[in-house]
């Protein structure tokens, strides 16, 4: 079992183990946002549960307040669906090369996202959404922070 990538670009190798770990951070990031798009009801009692403790909550709103935020996770989970992709093929056509722009792509896009959406979570009053996005971040973070000193 191969369980380093040689690098291309750079004298030293690339474990595999953490080119396996962003690998399947950026497919548990797809199949989120690919269950945000087919099961919005899912979705909406997740969260609900998630924010409110209710997992009907959303039932409660007004039916085009409901079909709105139902629209809105779904776009956001075609984006993570999208997001997840790039990700993907940037660690495995890319970083597992040893590309040293590669690190700073992904690590770049997953700090672009989590402080403003995590700064607006919290100062919105959904510190929920807050832990959600640090549970996601340190699902990259870890491998990150492993890779770093091979692409100095």
């Amino acid at each position: 079992m191969q369980t380093q990538i040689t690098s291309n670009a750079a004298t030293s190798s690339i474990p595999l183990f953490w080119i396996n770990w962003l690998s399947f951070a950026a497919v548990f990031t797809m199949l989120f946002g690919l269950l945000m798009v087919v099961l919005p009801g899912l979705t909406l009692q997740g969260f609900g549960l998630m924010i409110f403790k209710n997992a009907n909550q959303f039932g409660t709103f007004d039916p085009s307040a409901t079909a709105y935020i139902e629209l809105a996770h779904a776009v956001m989970g075609a984006v993570l669906f999208g997001w997840g992709a790039l990700i993907f093929m940037v660690v495995r056509k890319l970083m597992s090369r040893g590309i040293k722009e590669a690190w700073g792509m992904v690590a770049g896009s997953v700090l672009l996202w989590y402080l403003p959406d995590t700064a607006f979570s919290l100062v919105s009053g959904f510190w929920q959404n807050a832990v959600l996005n640090t549970g996601f971040a340190c699902l990259y973070a870890v491998p990150l922070f492993a890779l770093r000193p091979h692409f100095k």
